[in-house]
């Protein structure tokens, strides 16, 4: 192509640069402002999404807010945050103002255990409430429990040796969820097989810094040294009673929570034989719960003979199917020593 005439590239020219220009303008905004939609590249993590929630994090310590209800089947996740260092009712005494414990008793997915497992958390809250307001009283409020087999024994070793295995945490979570939805207590019930009760207690440390969570010792299944759980009944000795109640006790003052349910169950003498040793602790509200079935005269004869009223703060439990013509709570009532908390499993 031949060259343009020289009074010709003049306008051309301007036109090419104005061009440029407006070519140059336009990728520099681009570049300034960014994409309109999604976090830059190099911000920090959510950066895009700071009006949004956070999701939990596993921590030490529990947060300082009451969780917002999630439903039963959400996936594991942190602890649920207390809120306030309060009971349900709002006091810090588990017993104020002459409040009656009602509590179901089993573990998650089974009703092998108890009746707490036959259904989900929401749906089972619904049924003890309609069992609890049975023993609500003028002056006398109830208070719901769900009692919790969290550590489980086995009749094999397992792959530590001491004949028991933990409830999935996802599982406890799910249950802690449901009691701070509903003002309900949640206590860990443990059977250790062979393992000592302050060794498996310490392993739910994460749950009882919670202010809604207390601590159930079952002897039943305190395995002696080559015995196997179902084959025997078993027992534990006021020494180690006292050291796990020690260190629940710790925990109370050490994170200012309220007092906490500690529940021994019994129903021969010989499960805790030297009980008179046993300390009371502050911070702790000590409960012997008298878990007898069978007929009404037999289960009363269990509880005269191993109550300690002076002791403690007494309980007993109510059989679905063993107990023969089941107490309701009129008859639990005029029991004598009077009785503050019933459990049914």
């Amino acid at each position: 192509m031949s060259p343009q005439p020289a009074d010709q590239r003049g306008p051309v020219l301007t036109l090419l640069l104005l061009a440029l220009v407006g070519l140059l303008v336009v990728a520099w905004g681009a570049g300034a402002h960014g994409p309109t939609v999604g976090p830059r590249v190099g911000a920090p993590a959510g950066a895009a999404e700071a009006t949004q929630p956070s999701g939990p994090t596993e921590s030490a310590e529990p947060a300082a807010e009451v969780p917002a209800p999630a439903p039963d089947d959400a996936p594991d996740a942190a602890p649920e945050a207390p809120g306030p260092t309060t009971l349900p009712h709002g006091g810090r005494r588990v017993f104020e103002d002459g409040r009656f414990l009602v509590a179901y008793y089993g573990t998650a997915g089974s009703g092998a255990l108890g009746v707490l497992g036959e259904d989900r958390p929401a749906v089972m809250d619904r049924r003890l409430r309609r069992t609890a307001a049975a023993y609500a009283r003028p002056g006398r409020p109830v208070q719901p429990v769900y009692e919790l087999i969290v550590t489980i024994a086995d009749r094999a070793p397992g792959r530590d040796g001491d004949y028991n295995h933990d409830l999935a945490r996802a599982e406890v979570r799910r249950y802690l969820r449901a009691a701070h939805r509903h003002g309900a207590l949640l206590l860990l019930d443990i059977q250790p097989g062979r393992a000592d009760f302050l060794q498996v207690a310490k392993r739910w440390a994460w749950a009882l810094r919670d202010p809604y969570v207390g601590l159930a010792l079952d002897a039943e299944w305190r395995m002696p040294r080559g015995a196997v759980p179902g084959q025997v009944i078993g027992h534990v000795r006021a020494a180690e009673v006292n050291r796990t109640s020690a260190w629940l006790a710790r925990l109370v003052r050490r994170h200012d929570l309220p007092e906490k349910l500690f529940v021994l169950h019994q129903f021969r003498t010989a499960m805790l034989p030297d009980i008179e040793r046993i300390r009371q602790r502050p911070g702790l509200a000590a409960v012997q719960h008298v878990d007898g079935f069978g007929t009404r005269t037999e289960k009363m004869a269990t509880f005269r003979a191993v109550a300690r009223p002076r002791q403690f703060r007494l309980g007993m439990k109510v059989f679905y199917d063993e107990d023969v013509r089941r107490m309701g709570a009129p008859a639990v009532h005029r029991i004598r020593p009077r009785v503050g908390f019933v459990s049914y499993q």
